[in-house]
C-alpha cells in the first residue's frame, strides 16, 4: 500500500538536483510489460553485489531473471523507456540472520537487484541515478504494443542488447491497486533500496499458459547474461496497458561489504557519472539492430 506521506505530499513541490518535482513523484497512462525466466542460481548470485543480497531459489534449485519494460508517458521529466534488467533477489542485512531481516522489512526485504538499466532520456539518468542510485544509462529504445502483443528493444552503440516480445494474455484482468515493490541498486560503492507501487487491471499468465520471447544480442555488455542458462519459456508474464505508478522519495542505502578488502584501482562508478548532466528530454534514435 502506498505509504501515507505520499499521500500527505499531494501538491507539494521540489526541486532536487536541479530537477523539479510535483510530489509525490509520479507517472501516469504507462504501459508496461513484465516477463519472468528461470536461470541459473549460481551465475546469478555472482552478479549480487557484496554480501547483503541473496537469490530467490526456486524449489527446483533456479533462479529468477526478471525484464520490465516501461513507457512512461506522463512524469515530470517527460516521457521516456526504462528497460529494467533485473534478478529477483532479498535482503539480507550484514550480521543479522535472515528470518529477522524478513520480520523486520516484511515483505520489501524481497525484490529484485536492477543489474542493467537503460532509458530513453539524459534527465531520467540524472535523476534515477544520482538521487535513487539506479544504474540507468541513455540507450537506444523503443515500445510497440499492439492488440496481440507487447515488446521492446535495446540497442547500443549500434549493436543489439535485448529484445523482450510478450504475447498478451486474454482473458479477466486482474486489479491490482497501489502494489509495492522493492529495487535494490548499487552506486557509489553503496546498496540502494528504492520502492514504487503500481496500479493498473493487469493482464496475467503463468507458466504454460504464458508466453515470451527473450533474445539476447551480440553485444558484449550481455555476455554475463548468456552465462546463466536462462529458460526458453517464461515462468510468468504481465501486460500492463494504463500502468499509474508512484516512486516513494524515501530511500535506504547501506555500505556494500564483503570478506575481503575491495581493489582500490578498479572503484565502483560515482557521482563524477552523473554530475553536470542536463535536464536533457530528448531520446536518442530508435533502435536499428535486427531484432527478429
Amino acid at each position: 500500500m502506498t505509504p501515507r506521506r505520499q499521500r500527505a505530499l499531494t501538491g507539494r513541490s521540489s526541486l532536487v538536483d536541479g530537477i523539479p518535482f510535483s510530489l509525490p513523484v509520479n507517472s501516469l497512462d504507462s504501459p508496461a510489460l513484465m516477463a519472468a525466466f528461470t536461470a541459473d542460481l549460481d551465475g546469478i548470485r555472482a552478479l549480487l553485489p557484496g554480501d547483503e543480497l541473496v537469490p530467490v531459489r526456486l524449489p527446483g534449485g533456479r533462479g529468477v531473471l526478471v525484464v520490465t519494460v516501461i513507457h512512461y508517458r506522463t512524469t515530470d521529466i517527460g516521457a521516456y523507456v526504462e528497460y529494467s534488467i533485473a534478478l529477483a533477489c532479498a535482503h539480507r542485512r550484514a550480521g543479522s540472520p535472515f528470518v529477522a531481516t524478513l520480520l523486520r522489512e516484511r515483505t520489501t526485504a524481497v525484490g529484485q537487484y536492477v543489474w542493467d538499466l537503460p532509458v530513453s532520456s539524459l534527465i531520467s539518468v540524472k535523476g534515477g541515478k544520482g538521487i535513487w542510485g539506479m544504474p540507468k544509462h541513455q540507450a537506444n529504445l523503443d515500445f510497440r504494443v499492439d492488440d496481440d502483443e507487447m515488446s521492446s528493444q535495446y540497442d547500443l552503440d549500434g549493436q543489439l542488447c535485448m529484445r523482450i516480445t510478450v504475447r498478451r494474455p486474454r482473458g479477466p484482468r486482474i486489479p491490482l491497486r497501489n502494489l509495492g515493490a522493492a529495487n535494490y541498486c548499487q552506486f557509489r560503492g553503496m546498496l540502494m533500496k528504492s520502492t514504487i507501487f503500481f496500479s493498473d487491471d493487469v493482464e496475467a499468465a503463468v507458466g504454460r499458459w504464458a508466453d515470451a520471447e527473450l533474445r539476447l544480442g551480440p553485444h558484449p555488455r550481455m555476455d554475463p547474461l548468456r552465462a546463466l542458462d536462462i529458460a526458453p519459456s517464461p515462468l510468468f508474464v504481465a501486460c500492463l496497458p494504463h500502468s499509474h505508478g508512484i516512486l516513494d522519495d524515501h530511500y535506504e542505502g547501506w555500505f556494500l561489504t564483503s570478506d575481503t578488502p575491495p581493489d582500490p584501482s578498479r572503484p565502483p562508478q560515482g557521482l563524477e557519472s552523473v554530475v553536470g548532466l542536463p535536464n536533457d528530454q530528448s531520446w536518442l534514435p530508435a533502435p536499428t539492430a535486427d531484432g527478429r
